[in-house]
């Protein structure tokens, strides 16, 4: 017997007003004068396609290459599209990741913040047409906007922006394309959902109010061909998911469901796509046949080699596919030197603290990053702030130079030395990213500003230039092998001191010295001189010592984790469970699962970390990409600049990948954040996993000082030792308060910003953090020299 779950939820009442008033605008009072702003059908249709895509790679880069790259797979990598005249329905369909029951509620359902221009016409909206249920501004207002709006004439026109700014891609795409919507989705952490839009059941008046979602079938039961999945765009096996939208005259009158105004659409979508499209009126019925049985073969190839493997008596992870995706050539010196910057000399060191001069003195993005009443006011400004600053630096070299650029304006005659001046800039903040912490955030928002379609033309010249690498360096004088010498990792090897007698650690020393010599004797020529090889030594240290102190933290705190708590040992006093709702979690974990979680968690940071240059470098060129460009926008925490990263976040699913394969199961969710409200950017990006050493060395120096502290203060250990049971239960008690309460997935209004997310887990350590001085420890810290987790910001 199929017991069939289902259930209505509201949908956000400004957002509520803005679709029931443009969708069903031919019911509204002819009386109401209205100005809607829909984006164009290609537009919204790319929004639909550009979710399958993430679905896409969320699979793709989360499967053992060799099986991905096995016939049986492949069909994975296909958008199926399909119309239909009769019903006016587009439907799209995908086998990437699909959505969890709390993914429909908390991303689809929620939807994004809606701007204030959105909010202000669902605000007059509903006034008249006196809607009964109140509108929640999501930004601050006073008792005066109320009194206003009653005296508001009712004749004038109400502009509604449905665009992505306003609404949310989602949306966006629903109030262009679309008259109701259905969305079947399976996860492969839950069932096969249906969301509808609007609800089933409404009251008809004001339809948009609520979504539903239902559970068609039991519980664990999957879509097959053998349960009624058999359509063509039905979803198949473990995920996927199927939108079936039910189109308007706008989208009708566009085209998408004529196949000759549709396949130039979507060819442009996916000009720069590793996946294809395939419409089912293209094809014949043996096609149509193959594509459907796809799924089908695919899981007779995965249980057919998972039966291989049992009998063998091999893990169910491939060893190989281990081996090929986590091998150490992605963390070789040669692959790592093409994104170690080379180190500063002192005449780089001169034009690096003028740039910090000219950075430190402007206030660029406080001026240009605010509401302008028309775009060509806000180039003006930022044209206005860019030419101020690069005449700055050139009148402070040389005076008169300036001056005759104030007249002529001929910047272009000074390209490489505006272009070499920001390099080193950059270059010396990625080696330093504890530097430059408020002039580097100016900087790359001055440079992504000057290379854009609108500033870059009127300067005549680009700003940007290639970041200097140890293997450019090498590369541009015939250096190369010198990265494959075997001798290049005793050359570049930070000597720490640790529990190491001195004898032991001079003899490293002499190692060390041994093999920069021998290095450079055998690699110098005409075009490499000696001192051109020690820079590119000390420049490779320097990333080594940078791995070293923000990697050892992480290591360290694991080393707590496994030391002090047991996964299938609770003891008692200690669980780490936690229970949705109590204690500020937003997740429900057992001991054994809520341990593995903060490994899991712990080891993504602690990979992250070791491919911080190359996730820098590809951050770079998104943020200051001359294609992709931004938006300004007010995510809530006032304006940031919202841009696409799809090379960092490739990087990023690489790293996920590597780490998801290490272990036998993944927990939590792995949605990366990234070019949306709570990840505006690459920069952004960038500066929270920079933070995640601040979080974890305050934390492992008070453990490490715990003991020191108590040998040389008695009234110190007469305070651990009465007010918390001993040295070593105090250490434990720390840890467990930090791993139960820093990965609970609390730190935000809602599940989606906060959860176990990717980077709601590091959301979820700050969140601890900002609760340290409640902690009943808190006096310890500051006894072991506890002064913030942050340090210096100037």
């Amino acid at each position: 017997m199929s017991h069939v779950s289902s259930a209505n939820y509201p949908i956000a009442q400004p957002l509520a007003t803005i679709l029931n008033s443009v969708i069903e605008e031919e019911k509204l009072p002819s009386s109401l004068n209205l100005d809607i702003e829909v984006e164009p059908a290609s537009d919204a249709l790319q929004h639909f396609i550009n979710n399958c895509f993430v679905a896409m790679d969320n699979v793709f880069f989360s499967t053992p290459s060799s099986s991905r790259q096995h016939p049986a797979f492949q069909h994975r990598q296909l958008i199926r599209i399909s119309t239909c005249q009769e019903e006016q329905t587009l439907t799209i369909t995908d086998l990437g990741s699909g959505m969890t029951r709390s993914d429909l509620i908390n991303s689809l359902g929620v939807g994004s913040r809606l701007s204030s221009e959105a909010i202000a016409a669902a605000r007059s909206l509903d006034h008249k047409l006196g809607y009964k249920q109140d509108i929640q501004s999501e930004s601050d207002s006073d008792d005066s906007s109320s009194e206003s709006e009653g005296e508001e004439d009712e004749d004038a026109v109400v502009d509604i922006p449905c665009g992505d700014q306003d609404v949310g891609s989602f949306y966006a795409a629903i109030l262009a394309l679309a008259k109701k919507v259905e969305i079947g989705t399976k996860s492969k952490f839950d069932d096969y959902y249906l969301f509808q839009l609007p609800a089933k059941e409404h009251d008809g008046i004001h339809p948009y109010t609520h979504f539903s979602i239902s559970r068609p079938m039991d519980e664990g039961v999957k879509p097959t061909t053998d349960n009624g999945f058999d359509k063509f765009t039905d979803i198949r096996g473990d995920s996927g998911t199927r939108i079936t939208i039910h189109l308007n005259e706008r989208a009708f009158e566009a085209g998408l469901l004529d196949q000759e105004k549709l396949k130039p659409m979507l060819e442009h979508i996916l000009e720069t796509s590793p996946y294809s499209v395939v419409l089912e009126e293209c094809l014949d019925d043996i096609q149509r046949q193959e594509i459907i049985e796809a799924s089908q073969k695919e899981f007779e190839y995965f249980e057919q080699l998972r039966k291989e493997k049992e009998a063998d008596g091999e893990d169910d992870v491939d060893l190989e596919d281990i081996q090929g995706e986590n091998d150490d050539s992605y963390n070789s010196v040669k692959e790592r030197a093409k994104y170690i910057p080379l180190r500063l000399s002192m005449g780089e060191r001169k034009m690096l603290r003028l740039v910090e001069a000219a950075m430190a003195c402007c206030d660029y993005t406080t001026e240009v990053d605010k509401p302008f009443k028309s775009s060509a006011r806000r180039t003006h400004s930022q044209l206005k702030h860019i030419t101020s600053v690069l005449r700055g630096m050139v009148t402070a070299c040389d005076y008169a130079a300036g001056q005759n650029l104030l007249e002529e304006e001929a910047y272009n005659e000074y390209e490489n030395s505006f272009r070499q001046m920001f390099e080193i800039a950059r270059r010396h903040k990625i080696m330093n990213p504890e530097k430059m912490r408020t002039e580097y955030g100016k900087l790359i928002y001055l440079l992504q500003d000057a290379v854009s379609p609108s500033i870059m033309p009127h300067l005549s010249f680009t700003c940007k230039g290639q970041i200097e690498t140890v293997y450019k360096f090498l590369e541009d004088r015939n250096g190369l092998g010198l990265l494959e010498d075997p001798l290049i990792e005793i050359a570049t090897r930070e000597v720490l001191a640790g529990k190491k007698t001195r004898q032991m650690i001079s003899l490293e020393i002499r190692k060390k010295e041994r093999a920069v010599a021998h290095l450079k004797q055998n690699y110098q020529n005409r075009n490499l001189s000696s001192e051109d090889i020690h820079l590119c030594l000390y420049s490779i240290c320097d990333n080594d010592s940078f791995l070293n102190s923000n990697r050892v933290p992480i290591d360290k705190v694991i080393d707590y984790l496994q030391k002090f708590f047991d996964p299938t040992n609770i003891e008692e006093g200690y669980s780490l469970a936690i229970i949705d709702g109590q204690d500020g979690s937003r997740l429900s974990h057992s001991h054994e699962r809520q341990y593995y979680f903060a490994l899991q968690s712990l080891t993504l940071w602690r990979d992250i970390i070791d491919d911080m240059f190359r996730l820098w470098a590809m951050a770079e060129e998104d943020l200051l990409s001359e294609s992709v460009t931004y938006s300004l926008q007010n995510t809530g925490q006032g304006f940031q600049r919202v841009q696409q990263s799809p090379r960092t976040y490739k990087s990023m699913q690489k790293i996920l990948s590597r780490v998801q394969s290490k272990v036998k199961q993944w927990i939590g969710s792995n949605v990366i954040h990234l070019g949306d409200h709570n990840v505006p950017n690459a920069l952004t990006f960038i500066d929270k996993y920079t933070q995640v050493p601040r979080i974890l060395s305050p934390i492992v120096s008070c453990l490490e000082n715990l003991e020191r502290i108590c040998e040389e203060d008695d009234g110190v250990l007469k305070l651990v030792n009465d007010g918390f049971g001993g040295v070593e239960q105090l250490k434990k008690d720390i840890l467990y308060d930090f791993f139960k309460s820093a990965f609970d997935g609390s730190g935000a209004d809602n599940f989606y910003d906060a959860g176990s997310c990717i980077d709601g887990r590091l959301t979820s350590a700050w969140n601890w953090c900002s609760q340290l001085q409640d902690k009943p420890f808190y006096c310890i810290f500051k006894l072991t020299g506890f002064i913030g987790f942050d340090g210096e910001f100037r």
